[in-house]
């Protein structure tokens, strides 16, 4: 058994003494999944780290043990923990393009796995390499064991970094959101591949993630952390049946899907509180839709409710009636209905961007004098249109062109490409634009990137960076009506004015796709390109941007091009459906139609790859 026994964890920071880990208690045994879910920030990660003593330098364990099979880890020297890193617990990291070394090939990665906790050197090793390499399904390993890093795409750098954390026959595996950036198709292989490897050697799986989907398909118990503490611990079909903490029956709740389609999604207010405070009372209390005076005031301790099922909320603390703490928690607050566009005008039935046979094409250079020597068609003849006031999702699997579709709409590729066909917003073709008349179409059609944290200037405060689009596309409009428009902007997305002042790097990352949001809203365009704009942000913070991206669409009829691969988000949002696969649209249509009854073996596929969160009536 692997046990955490009250460990606290403290960071030194400039803010303040950071309370990242605050009294946890946790469990794994050999052959368990066991899944630690919560919002960025609330310990996950750092409960990893300390498991493994991998620490920041500012980082320490202030008080707790860890056990692995009865010995204490926190006791050992560094030369005998690094046994038990790889030798007793494997980590699969998150991002395996910078956990790979990539000056190594992945062969010698692996076998300097094997050899640092196996009996196995030289030849030998290499063989068990390759043997690895072959259970984790990479394709050729004969040859792909002389690879590098980067010859692999995500999914099979995923995979190397599985076998490579295998390699050291550990008893326990630590999956640090090992599907976060992984199609679904591919996520799929690789929560199969950990199922089956876990069955063959009876290993204690800890997944650390926030996709509750995966979650309910693959733990046997789960735990839910917030603020640094673990606020309830249920098996697997308790928590997705019937959650107890209000936190627990809101997450969700927050989950975009058909069933809430045309309604707001339960989106939990405020943020996590930041972990330097001394807290008074409960840490969800400020978010909670069910607090009582004594939240406030009063500590919560984790209170055992049955067999192993704990939860940290004083409605459950001894003598409080159990029926009426259920009718409590049940009140979560009900979807209230979206306001969709106006029907004036009949705005729905316009077209407002018409592609037709679509081709970007990217120039293949050779050689030192870099000629060009042919091209490759990364959009080969696509054809879709967007009606006006309405989303069209643009689906498939990294690679498949998406982006660079969405890119290629916005005119951000015109050095790099060529283009063929046409790009109609509003009846003018984007290709044939130049100068003033791009400048003026360019207040049309907007993007919101993928990373708002790569795409605003760290440099300039937010106020600024909402006003240099409008000084550029719009320089009719003086200061102080930029001012104002701004400022109503910042309420309209759900900001403080005060927030107009501060820099990117001060807020969070569901405050940055707000501000993301914002500028491409500031120049008031008809059509924006919304790229991945929920895949990096929590549950709660994702059904806080669905619900201010549905919101707008209703208050402005404002058109979304959404480029995705959650099939959950595409049934919510959605109004039509192409799904994309290398470089053409294979299937599209109507969101119910295109997901509801797929026509191409792909859409099929994908959409079965898709993981299934299966609840009660939440």
């Amino acid at each position: 058994m692997l046990e955490i026994k009250n460990i606290k964890v403290e960071l030194d920071a400039e803010a303040g003494l950071v309370r990242a880990i605050d009294g946890m208690r946790l469990s794994l045994q050999r052959g368990e999944t066991f899944a630690l879910v919560g919002e960025s920030g609330c310990g996950k990660s750092m409960t990893a780290l300390a498991l493994m003593r991998l620490l920041p330098e500012n980082g320490a364990i202030a008080s707790g043990d860890i056990l692995v099979d009865q010995e204490d880890v926190l006791a050992l020297p560094e030369s005998q923990m690094r046994a038990i890193r790889g030798g007793k617990i494997g980590m699969i990291f998150q991002e395996p393009s910078t956990s790979l070394n990539p000056v190594m090939k992945i062969g010698d990665q692996i076998v300097e796995a094997i050899e640092a906790h196996t009996p196995l050197r030289g030849e030998a090793a290499r063989a068990k390499a390759l043997d690895w390499l072959r259970k984790v399904g990479i394709p050729e390993p004969e040859r792909r064991i002389d690879d590098y890093p980067f010859r692999m795409s995500g999914g099979q750098k995923q995979r190397v970094m599985i076998a490579m954390t295998l390699a050291g026959e550990p008893d326990y595996i630590i999956a640090d959101e090992p599907t976060t950036a992984l199609d679904v198709t591919i996520q799929a292989q690789v929560l199969d591949l950990l199922k089956q490897l876990q069955a063959e050697h009876g290993l204690g799986l800890m997944l650390i993630t926030h996709d509750l989907a995966v979650v309910s398909g693959m733990a046997h118990r789960v735990a839910l952390m917030y603020a640094g503490q673990i606020i309830e611990v249920a098996t697997a079909e308790e928590f997705f049946s019937a959650p107890k903490h209000p936190y627990a029956k809101a997450l969700l709740r927050a989950l975009p899907d058909a069933a809430r389609r045309g309604q707001a999604l339960a989106a939990i207010p405020g943020t996590v509180p930041p972990l330097t405070l001394q807290f008074e009372g409960c840490r969800f209390e400020p978010r909670c839709y069910c607090a009582e005076p004594a939240c406030k005031t009063t500590l919560p301790e984790l209170y055992t409710l049955a067999g192993t099922r704990t939860v940290r909320c004083l409605r459950y603390a001894p003598g409080h009636d159990a029926k009426a703490t259920e009718a409590v928690i049940n009140l979560v607050p009900a979807d209230q209905a979206v306001q969709r566009p106006s029907e004036a005008g009949a705005a729905d039935e316009k077209v407002l961007l018409q592609v037709d046979k679509l081709r970007v094409r990217f120039p293949i250079r050779k050689g030192i004098l870099q000629r060009v020597g042919g091209y490759f068609d990364a959009v080969d003849g696509i054809s879709f249109q967007v009606q006006s006031g309405r989303t069209l999702a643009l689906v498939g699997e990294s690679g498949c062109g998406k982006t660079t579709t969405g890119k290629a709409i916005v005119q951000l590729l015109r050095r790099q490409a060529t283009f063929e066909g046409r790009a109609l917003l509003r009846g003018q073709n984007l290709f044939e634009l130049e100068g003033d008349a791009l400048q003026k179409a360019r207040r049309d059609i907007q993007i919101i990137f993928q990373d708002p944290f790569a795409s605003l200037n760290p440099r300039m405060r937010v106020f600024e960076i909402l006003e240099e689009g409008l000084q550029a596309l719009q320089p009719d409009v003086d200061a102080a009506s930029r001012r104002t428009r701004l400022e109503r902007l910042a309420d309209q997305v759900g900001l403080r004015r005060e927030a107009l002042d501060r820099y990117p790097h001060e807020f969070s990352g569901g405050q940055r796709q707000r501000i993301a949001i914002a500028r491409a809203l500031a120049v008031e365009p008809k059509l924006i390109v919304c790229d991945e704009p929920t895949s990096a942000l929590d549950v709660s913070v994702q059904a806080q941007i669905l619900n201010l991206l549905r919101e707008l669409q209703g208050q402005l009829g404002v058109s979304y091009l959404f480029i995705t691969h959650n099939i959950g988000v595409v049934e919510y949002i959605a109004d039509e459906v192409a799904v994309m696969r290398a470089g053409r649209i294979v299937e599209q249509g109507s969101c119910d139609d295109v997901l509801s009854r797929p026509q191409d073996a792909y859409t099929r596929k994908l959409i079965a790859s898709v993981p299934r969160l299966v609840t009660s009536d939440l």
